[in-house]
């Protein structure tokens, strides 16, 4: 296992080549060396890199074309390139900048100003990352919150199993944390400063796991797939259970292999990742009714971890309502208002079939349609009364009549999916069943709605 940054160094001198590599493993980096364009791209095609070090003058081709090589690709430039010339100009310093390089460094190069580039570009591409995980989770939980005597268990439990780097099947109930519980973990274990990548099983597109794990390779184009994406660190499953069992079996020989191939490609890659998955059926049933592999089963299960619903640990209700009003007031700058005590003890003998996702979203919605600094009992039984579309127990409808016909069908649709989402915490398999509706037609239905199925695991 290496947590080093894996930085590829192109440069036809090999004067030059010796010496940055030297600096950087010095300094701990990971270093591979191509010098010339035809390595470069082989380099790519063995293994992901971190950080690309690019001389823009070379015999074959010059390392602008390189890059826009590189960016046209489906999922643009694949890690940060700091571009290296001798005797650049302005204008090539434009374009390489244009075509998303990072920094573009003059030789002779100053190696104080090489170290500092370098750890730069690794931190905000760290950052990048670390965005888009915030955005895609709303609020990026660093430790579970609770006091209650299970929560600490759990959460003294998790740091042992972090020392160890065992993969982790963990069970639960949806929205009752088990992603929260799996990044902890990562936050805690020797892979932290490396990826934490998380996979929606049930959002792939059946036929598409394959591509989605382990990437392809066509026409030069090569796309990481999730299991290079989190080299060095922790590949998150969840859902596993929905994964079909063409992609079980592809797994499992990548598994027991300790590489795959690409879609498309003919080089082996080595994997050097933990696997965290997350399932809220029951695995062993899966396997008795013949939907799950026995043996990918044993795989996953080396450490099981259950996450307990809300309703076992409902004294930690308060302070996850005051955690939640905190980062929402924070990260999305909603007007701060806290609950009385009428209310919190009212939330804590609540049913919770949503468990903290359900909490979560009470509190985002009572401080963005309330008012006055206290949210009291009343204002809270009636916000739980409209939630969903349980007609039957008196909750207002979640559609206005007075509009015209094709806003109210598209308003009601609306409605009607966020509820199937929240209700299957995102699986999308279980959505198409529960509403009859072909999984090609409704991934078209909700992204013409604007729902995002990742924001609602």
């Amino acid at each position: 296992m290496s947590t080093a940054p894996h930085i590829l160094v192109v440069d036809d001198e090999p004067d030059i080549r010796s010496l940055v590599k030297e600096i950087l493993e010095d300094e701990a980096y990971d270093v591979v060396m191509a010098e010339d364009g035809a390595s470069a791209r082989k380099a790519l095609r063995d293994r992901r890199p971190d950080l690309v070090l690019l001389d823009i003058w070379m015999p074959d081709v010059d390392g602008i074309s390189l890059l826009k090589e590189w960016s046209d690709g489906d999922d643009g430039l694949p890690c940060p390139v700091i571009m290296m010339s001798g005797h650049g100009t302005v204008e090539t310093a434009v374009e390489a900048t244009r075509l998303g390089a990072y920094d573009f460094l003059e030789k002779p190069l100053s190696l104080a100003k090489l170290l500092l580039t370098v750890e730069r570009a690794l931190e905000v591409d760290k950052l990048q990352q670390e965005n888009i995980g915030l955005r895609r989770h709303t609020q990026h939980v660093v430790e579970p919150t609770g006091r209650s005597a299970v929560i600490q268990r759990l959460r003294e439990q998790v740091k042992r199993i972090a020392q160890h780097d065992t993969w982790v099947l963990i069970s639960g109930e949806p929205g009752s944390g088990r992603e929260t519980f799996a990044r902890y973990l990562h936050s805690q274990s020797v892979r932290r400063d490396r990826p934490f990548i998380d996979v929606g099983v049930s959002s792939i597109a059946r036929g598409n796991s394959a591509r989605e794990l382990f990437g392809s390779e066509q026409g030069g184009q090569i796309h990481y797939g999730a299991l290079e994406q989190a080299r060095g660190g922790t590949l998150f499953l969840d859902e596993v259970a929905d994964m079909d069992i063409e992609a079980q079996t592809q797994l499992l020989g990548a598994l027991d292999g300790g590489a795959f191939l690409r879609v498309g490609g003919s080089e082996p890659v080595q994997i050097d990742v933990r696997i965290v998955a997350a399932t809220q059926k029951n695995l062993q049933d899966e396997v008795q009714a013949g939907r799950f592999r026995e043996d990918l089963f044993y795989h996953l299960n080396v450490v099981p971890l259950h996450i307990p619903p809300l309703r076992e640990h409902r004294e930690d209700v308060p302070e996850l309502l005051a955690y939640y009003v905190d980062s929402y007031v924070a990260h999305e700058k909603l007007p701060y208002r806290r609950f009385d005590v009428r209310a919190q003890n009212f939330l804590r003998n609540h049913s919770w079939h949503g468990n903290i996702r359900e909490l979560k979203n009470l509190v985002q919605r009572l401080l963005i349609l309330g008012a006055g600094d206290e949210i009291t009992q009343d204002e809270v039984e009636a916000a739980l009364g409209s939630v969903g579309l349980a007609l039957e127990s008196g909750a207002r409808f979640p559609v206005s009549f007075d509009q015209p016909l094709r806003q109210a069908r598209e308003a009601f649709e609306k409605a009607y999916l966020e509820y199937q989402l929240e209700k299957h915490a995102g699986n999308v398999s279980q959505i198409a069943q529960a509403s009859g509706m072909e999984r090609t037609h409704l991934y078209r239905k909700l992204k013409s709605l604007g729902i995002d199925v990742k924001e609602k695991r």
